[in-house]
């Protein structure tokens, strides 16, 4: 019998990478600034994913969601600012589920499927709160920036208690 290494895979942590690069680029669509704030979260989100640091990985998610913010009081338009949030919620998601994943079974489990099928349902879940928010910010907010970032927020924060209600499931 062979000893885990109790570290997450690699797939989870270039998934999560990639998805903190789309919230980075979405962040940069919205306000160039912003990228001052959410450009730390990428290597955090990517070196925490890699090395097994849920805290590395939750303060890399937080400069991503700080650049979303930024972007949006700057003005930053609603679709960028829905993609960005979207991004740091994935990347978030997929890191932390990584990082158990390894350390129950170890990075030499065959665990691509299941990581996989988790990072499509997070992204489903995502979209799904994203266009809630889109709808809602276009039906009520009648083109008012923090309005805007007020019915974003929010559809971030319903995004996260869902995939919360989810694991704990």
């Amino acid at each position: 019998m062979t000893d885990l290494t109790h570290r997450p895979s690699v797939l989870s942590a270039s998934l999560s990478t990639l998805a903190a690069s789309a919230s980075l680029v979405a962040v940069a669509l919205a306000d160039t600034n912003a990228l001052l704030v959410a450009l730390p979260g990428v290597a955090l989100v990517g070196g925490g994913a890699l090395r097994g640091s849920t805290r590395l990985v939750s303060l890399g998610g937080l400069a991503l969601t700080g650049g979303v913010v930024f972007a949006g009081l700057a003005g930053g338009g609603p679709e960028a600012l829905l993609l960005g949030a979207l991004g740091a919620l994935l990347a978030w998601d997929v890191a932390e589920h990584g990082i158990g994943i390894g350390e129950h079974l170890g990075r030499e489990a065959r665990t691509a499927r299941v990581e996989l099928v988790h990072a499509a349902v997070t992204l489903l879940i995502g979209a799904v709160a994203a266009g809630v928010g889109y709808a809602v910010y276009r039906g009520i907010a009648g083109g008012q920036p923090m309005a805007a970032l007020v019915f974003l927020l929010v559809g971030v924060v319903a995004a996260v208690a869902a995939l919360r209600r989810r694991r704990a499931e």
